[in-house]
């Protein structure tokens, strides 16, 4: 909801009722991962997409007619034995869409999850999906690190809902989760979708040189919050890195080790360290290893560069272990030459590691092209009975 959702918050005080379509489970070579949604506004117009473009054609239609009588639906597409180009998915893969009214009568608290989302508060949504009762289905629980406020249908249910789902907020997941008609955690006949909000992951660049800049630049794009942070003042400059959330002048391993004391340093949180500088570089790096576990921490430089950093770090009491976590020299072997085709080696060892892609070329390989674990290789039967109020199909 979270690419929409400037959109559908619009209508919403217009007093407007909005289809919201949302992945909400994917199997095998699904194109979009849980949690991607696309709107129909109430005046036909579409933001957002749940399938790059596959089953766009379906979504709209079944989205204007759950905006128009306010019966939600549950919806999945796959690729038809008999012709593969049908409404379906010509990937290969399998997804379910859950599809929901929303409005100031559906969806009270979206002001609240919106504000949320805008002052980069993480924040939750729980959304009953599937229920023998269909009163149940579409209402939802909003999720805070600290509480939760709303209604699924009973207090068991909230309370069951509201604390499975503090870990999932906390590491930024969405996913889909099982439990009996009353919240039951041993039981089945409830499905709740839980999507997170959590604020962007962080960028830390440091060293404010001309391939900084291009890395920054590649950052925001792919929707981190990019901080530059450099001692030297005179290249650590908002002119030469517009667009970045933050350039700071500091001292590099003083700035981490503040971040670190400050508990803003998390699991998703990407060092790339540029300066190739050894009075920079070892205490820097010291400090990002025996700091809190982090997404990726890499480092700029030759191979002696390299193998002359490792004995000043072993110097200075960083363990073997501690160094498997660094990658140096920093990047994916594209032949890089210029900064920006460097920065996106850079990139693409992130991207590889954060999914467990292998780096090599897609035609060379015959293993599935998504690597997230959060895709399920063996759905249960479409032919699953659906409970009132909702449409279980196969395309």
């Amino acid at each position: 909801m979270r690419e929409v959702l400037s959109t559908l918050f619009t209508g919403w005080q217009n007093g407007a009722t909005a289809g919201l379509a949302t992945v909400v489970r994917t199997f095998q070579s699904a194109p979009r991962p849980a949690g991607a949604s696309m709107l129909v506004s109430d005046d036909g117009t579409v933001a957002g997409s749940v399938s790059g473009g596959c089953v766009e054609g379906a979504v709209y239609e079944l989205a204007t007619q759950v905006a128009q009588d306010g019966v939600p639906v549950l919806v999945r597409y796959g690729i038809s034995d008999d012709d593969a180009f049908a409404v379906g998915l010509t990937c290969g893969g399998i997804l379910d869409v859950f599809i929901e009214p929303v409005s100031r009568e559906t969806f009270a608290l979206l002001e609240s999850v919106h504000d949320d989302v805008d002052a980069g508060r993480p924040v939750g949504v729980a959304t009953v999906i599937e229920h023998p009762d269909a009163a149940w289905i579409g209402r939802h629980l909003v999720v805070r690190p600290h509480g939760f406020e709303g209604d699924l249908g009973s207090d068991r249910a909230n309370h069951a809902v509201g604390d499975d789902t503090q870990g999932l907020l906390a590491a930024g997941r969405n996913t889909t989760l099982t439990y009996g008609p009353d919240g039951e955690r041993r039981g089945e006949g409830m499905r709740v979708f839980f999507a997170s909000y959590a604020p962007r992951p962080r960028l830390l660049v440091f060293g404010a040189i001309d391939f900084a800049t291009a890395l920054a630049r590649l950052g925001t794009f792919l929707g981190y919050r990019v901080t530059v942070c450099d001692a030297r003042g005179v290249f650590a400059t908002a002119a030469r890195f517009p667009g970045v959330d933050e350039v700071v002048v500091s001292w590099p391993d003083r700035y981490l080790r503040e971040q670190i004391a400050a508990d803003l340093i998390d699991p998703r949180t990407v060092i790339c360290v540029l300066t190739h500088d050894p009075k920079f570089d070892v205490p820097l790096l010291e400090a990002a290893l025996h700091g809190p576990p982090v997404a990726y921490i890499g480092a700029m430089g030759s191979r002696r560069t390299h193998l002359d950093r490792l004995e000043r770090l072993r110097a200075v009491g960083v363990t073997d272990a501690e160094l498997a976590r660094l990658r140096s020299p920093i990047g994916l072997d594209l032949g890089s030459r210029t900064p920006e085709e460097t920065a996106v080696s850079i990139a693409a060892e992130i991207i590889s590691l954060q999914w467990g892609g292998s780096g090599e070329p897609l035609h060379t390989l015959v293993d599935a092209i998504h690597h997230d674990d959060l895709v399920d290789p063996n759905p249960p039967p479409a032919s699953s009975a659906a409970p009132d109020g909702q449409t279980l199909v196969e395309a």
